[in-house]
């Protein structure tokens, strides 16, 4: 009887395995293909303007990443609710939700557009750019913002085909997206010499067959896009509650980014900037696979708290802690060994890519606490605990905000980078608090 017992227990347990690896192995392909596509502007500029269109990328990039955030909080706010109501067995309002979602997508996008499209050369000024950093910067967002809605709807529709047992075809949609953005980017910057206009036009267009592929999932499974909106403004709200989490994953980073860019500016100058920008585009690979854990699991963990299965969801999640370790390990080790080549891969100057190849290891040492961080942080909004959410996607940028302006006074320029390290592990911590309590409940 007990082996019988052990021989069910572990065709569970290899099941699991089985739908875990079925999820998360394409989203973290997909948000690795993300990371790839978040550099590549920086590698064609970077290598036909230089250090200054590098660090007016850089600079500008927190435009680019709201833009892009809105689309996955309100795709993602949308997906958890989309996947909860499927597993309660609540077929007409889980379509009503998708159709809702859809629709605060266009809404968002219309309203970016008008916000933005006037406020981009103040809003780089803000930033800290001046000179020809500024008019780069600004020739690069009037495309970006123009595009707003293909960035919206390229982000916040894959969520909603993951949690429609989509895996491997948002994985595909997002390929297609990233090899779109690569050709384009080849074409505009290097053969035509269209410089960061080109740049701009090539990373829309990408965003923009990811959102066609998209649309193609939804009308080929015959989702119903069209009917019954009854209770959209309750809908809205919803969508905004769960997505504030998701939508601060993607854009918190950026907030840590425009502090960061300010202080590389007033302890390094132009060099700090475009040393920083390199780590920054690296890291930002690193950052986006651990999201891919955590996105990747999302759905069955949300499937299983909408089932009432709590001991499944925490299976799950410790899965998800697993997979972030080794990928978070992976990514130490490769970016350690290479960490020399990483300010010529982007046609930085000697110089840079010496401070780059001193700094890297800094950003490293945080990548463990981070891993912990993103899955406790996916699997808190994965199961509606919003508030606990909140807490620790924010924490980051605020402990950021309260070293900055101390540990450069002790350490120089290093010190700007350590700031980086330590509000990570800070708010690690505060994510096992979390995780503890949330455990206890």
């Amino acid at each position: 009887m007990n082996k019988k017992k052990e021989k069910e227990t572990a065709a569970v347990r290899r099941d699991r395995y089985g739908i875990f690896c079925a999820y998360v192995l394409p989203s973290v392909l997909s948000f690795a293909l993300s990371g790839v596509y978040a550099i590549v502007d920086g590698f064609f500029v970077g290598n036909s303007i230089g250090d200054a269109g590098l660090s007016a990328i850089n600079i500008a990039y927190p435009v680019t990443a709201l833009i892009q955030a809105v689309g996955t909080g309100a795709g993602m706010g949308g997906a958890v609710l989309y996947a909860v109501r499927l597993a309660e067995k609540r077929k007409e309002q889980a379509e009503s939700v998708l159709r809702g979602t859809l629709l605060f997508l266009a809404a968002a996008s219309l309203v970016l557009t008008l916000l933005l499209l006037p406020a981009t050369g103040p809003l780089l000024t803000l930033m800290g750019a001046e000179g020809q950093l500024h008019e780069l910067g600004r020739e690069y967002l009037r495309i970006i913002v123009l595009g707003s809605v293909f960035q919206v709807f390229g982000t916040g529709i894959v969520p909603l085909i993951r949690n429609n047992n989509g895996s491997l075809y948002a994985m595909f949609c997002m390929i297609a997206g990233f090899l779109t953005n690569i050709v384009l980017d080849y074409a505009f910057v290097w053969v035509f010499s269209w410089g960061m206009t080109g740049a701009a036009a090539a990373t829309i267009l990408g965003q923009g067959v990811t959102m066609a592929g998209g649309f193609l999932y939804l009308i080929g499974h015959k989702i119903p896009l069209f009917g019954s909106l009854r209770g959209a403004g309750r809908l809205c709200l919803d969508i905004l509650r769960i997505g504030l989490a998701p939508f601060g994953n993607t854009m918190c980073p950026m907030i840590s980014l425009l502090l960061m860019n300010k202080y590389s500016l007033s302890w390094g100058g132009e060099p700090g900037v475009a040393c920083y920008a390199c780590v920054a585009y690296i890291m930002t690979i690193v950052y986006l696979l651990l999201q891919g854990v955590g996105d990747g699991s999302q759905p069955l963990m949300s499937r299983y708290y909408g089932m009432g299965n709590r001991e499944e969801v925490n299976k799950i999640r410790g899965l998800s802690y697993l997979a972030a370790w080794i990928i978070g390990g992976l990514c130490i080790a490769v970016i350690y060994w290479s960490r020399t080549g990483v300010g010529a891969l982007f046609g930085a100057s000697a110089e840079v890519s010496a401070d780059v190849a001193s700094s890297l290891p800094i950003f490293l040492a945080a990548v463990p606490f981070l891993s912990f961080t993103r899955v406790t942080t996916s699997a808190l909004y994965a199961t509606e605990q919003n508030v606990r959410s909140y807490i620790l996607v924010y924490a980051e940028p605020v402990f950021l905000a309260l070293l900055l302006p101390a540990a450069p006074r002790l350490w120089g320029l290093d010190g700007v980078w350590w700031s980086m390290a330590l509000a990570q592990i800070l708010t690690a911590l505060a994510a096992l608090a979390i995780k503890l309590r949330s455990d206890r409940d």
